[in-house]
């Protein structure tokens, strides 16, 4: 998948499909570690802001969770 900068679907909630993706499709499986702020932002050429932003909108739908100094996981 790819970021479209030109939709009318603000980028952080792209971003947040394309992880939620990742989730249910299995690419990312439960109790692993997703990939990092870093290594998403580049990947899909966004800011870490970002990424941030779709993280904290699926950590509030439960699907990942945050271990500080560790990484994001999936729940």
């Amino acid at each position: 998948m790819t970021i479209d900068h030109d939709a009318g679907e603000p980028v952080w909630q792209q971003m947040a499909r394309i992880i939620r993706d990742m989730i249910t499709s299995g690419e990312v499986p439960k109790g692993k570690l997703l990939p990092s702020v870093r290594t998403l932002a580049q990947r899909y050429e966004v800011s870490d802001g970002t990424v941030k932003h779709a993280l904290a909108e699926l950590r509030q739908e439960g699907l990942v969770e945050t271990v500080n100094g560790r990484g994001v996981f999936v729940r």
